[in-house]
C-alpha cells in the first residue's frame, strides 16, 4: 500500500508538472500572437522568463525563503537539542546529508523544508511545534520534511514558483507593451479585417494571456498538494511509526494561523500557515488534513 502510493504520487507530480510546463509555452506562445504577430517570438520569450527566474531561485532558494520567513539559523545542538538529534537522525535514516537548521518564532506549530537540492538543503521548525509536539510527533514532521528533501520536492517547489513567477512577468511585459502602443498583430488586423480563424485564434490567445497567471496558481497549487500525500508516505517509510505524524497533524490542525509566516512560501510548510478555508479547495496549497490523516491511518 505504501509503495504504490508512492509510485500513483510520483505518476501525478510528472503529469502536472509537465502540464505546468505546457502552460508556460501556451502563454509564451499566444503573448506573441497577440502582440509580436509571431508565436515563436512568443516561446523565446517564455523560455528565456523561465530559466532567468528559475536560475535566480535555484541559486538562493534557501537564503531568499528563510528571510522571507523570519527565521534564524541554529548552528550547534546546544541551542536546540532534541530538534537538532532529530534532524540529524532522520537525514541518516532517509541517506541525504545533514541540512541546515531553522528555527522561525512563532507560537503556532508548523515546519518546512527548502533548498535547492539534498546538498543544499534546510529545514525549518517554529518555536510552537518544539513546544507543543512530544518527540514522537516531531520525529513525524522531520521525516515528513526529509522527505520532501529526498525526493528532490524543494527543488520540485523552487521550479513552480520560478514557472509562476515567470508567467506573471510575461503578462506584466505584455500588458505594459500594449498600453504603451505595442501590438503588430493588432495593427495588421485593424489594417486588412482578418478572417475568422485570425479572429478566434486571437480570442482565444487574449484569453489564455488574461488567464494565464490564474492557470499557473491552480497547477502550482496541485503539485503541492500532490507532494504533501508524497511526503506523508515517506514519513512512515522513515519512522516506520504512522501514529507519530498522524497525532502531529491533528494538533497542528487545530492551530492558529502564523504570524509571520510569508503568503508566497505557504505551499511550503506542512500545513497551510494562513489556514485559509475554501469550498473547491482548488487554490489550498495543501490536501484537506482529513484526507491525509485518512491516508495514513490505512498504513
Amino acid at each position: 500500500m505504501l509503495f504504490e502510493q508512492i509510485a500513483r504520487n510520483k505518476r501525478r507530480t510528472v503529469y502536472v508538472l509537465a502540464g505546468f510546463v505546457l502552460l508556460v509555452l501556451a502563454i509564451g506562445a499566444a503573448i506573441g500572437y497577440v502582440f509580436f504577430n509571431s508565436y515563436l517570438a512568443g516561446l523565446v520569450l517564455a523560455l528565456v522568463f523561465a530559466l532567468v527566474y528559475a536560475g535566480i531561485m535555484i541559486g538562493n532558494s534557501t537564503n531568499i525563503v528563510m528571510s522571507m520567513n523570519h527565521a534564524h539559523e541554529i548552528t550547534s545542538e546546544d541551542q536546540a537539542p532534541e530538534l537538532w538529534h532529530i534532524v540529524e537522525d532522520m537525514a541518516m535514516v532517509a541517506r541525504v546529508p545533514m541540512p541546515r537548521v531553522f528555527i522561525v518564532d512563532d507560537p503556532s506549530p508548523n515546519a518546512f523544508a527548502t533548498g535547492n537540492d539534498p546538498k543544499h538543503a534546510a529545514v525549518a521548525a517554529t518555536s510552537g511545534i518544539l513546544d507543543q509536539l512530544n518527540r514522537e510527533e516531531l520525529e513525524g514532521v522531520i521525516g515528513h520534511e526529509m522527505s520532501h528533501v529526498r525526493n528532490y520536492d524543494i527543488r520540485l517547489q523552487t521550479i513552480a514558483l520560478a514557472l509562476a513567477a515567470a508567467i506573471t512577468g510575461m503578462v506584466n511585459l505584455a500588458g505594459n507593451f500594449f498600453w504603451w502602443g505595442g501590438g503588430s498583430r493588432r495593427d495588421d488586423d485593424d489594417r486588412d479585417g482578418g478572417n475568422v480563424l485570425q479572429i478566434i485564434m486571437l480570442i482565444v490567445s487574449v484569453i489564455l494571456v488574461i488567464l494565464g497567471p490564474i492557470a499557473a496558481t491552480l497547477a502550482q497549487m496541485a503539485l503541492s498538494r500532490n507532494r504533501e500525500y508524497l511526503a506523508d508516505a515517506g514519513s512512515v517509510e522513515l519512522t516506520r511509526n504512522p501514529q507519530g505524524l498522524i497525532s502531529a497533524l491533528k494538533k497542528i490542525s487545530t492551530a492558529e494561523p502564523m504570524k509571520k509566516a510569508d503568503p508566497s512560501s505557504a505551499s511550503l510548510y506542512i500545513s497551510d500557515p494562513m489556514k485559509k478555508k475554501s469550498i473547491t479547495h482548488l487554490f489550498d496549497t495543501h490536501p484537506p488534513m482529513e484526507k491525509r490523516i485518512e491516508r495514513l491511518e490505512k498504513m
